[in-house]
């Protein structure tokens, strides 16, 4: 399945394209932008976004509070992810803490352009549990 995708390096650096081959076990997938195809590997990077939109909206903040009626809290955990770039996500996480070194979350923001975010733990200041 393609998926569009924008990766955030550790480093500041932003590929969007698409890609079907994310698997967080393999350490890699590739990335086909208008330039061709990168291969990136999830060390290099602070997080994969999946998104609804590649454009997406640079003046929209996404909502860090979770509605009490949100069914995804069923059988998720409502965490807050501070990046080591200072950048702080509130996201809901089946597993905690999560055991890999790249977990999944999905934005507490149900209209936010991301889908889901693929984590790398090494990106991570500080990973906490948080009252819905």
């Amino acid at each position: 399945m393609q998926n569009d995708v924008v990766a955030h390096y550790l480093n500041g650096n932003i590929i969007k394209g698409t890609s079907m081959d994310v698997a967080p076990g393999k350490g890699v997938c590739h990335i086909r932008t208008d330039e061709g195809i990168t291969k990136v590997e999830f060390k290099d990077l602070k997080a994969l976004y999946f998104v609804k939109d590649l454009a997406g909206d640079s003046k929209r903040d996404d909502t860090q509070e979770v509605e009490q009626d949100d069914m995804r809290l069923r059988g998720s955990r409502l965490l807050e992810v501070v990046f080591k770039d200072d950048e702080r996500l509130v996201v809901l996480c089946n597993t905690f803490p999560p055991k890999t070194e790249r977990f999944f979350v999905l934005p507490v923001d149900m209209d936010s352009n991301n889908k889901r975010i693929l984590i790398n733990r090494d990106a991570i200041v500080s990973i906490s549990e948080v009252e819905p």
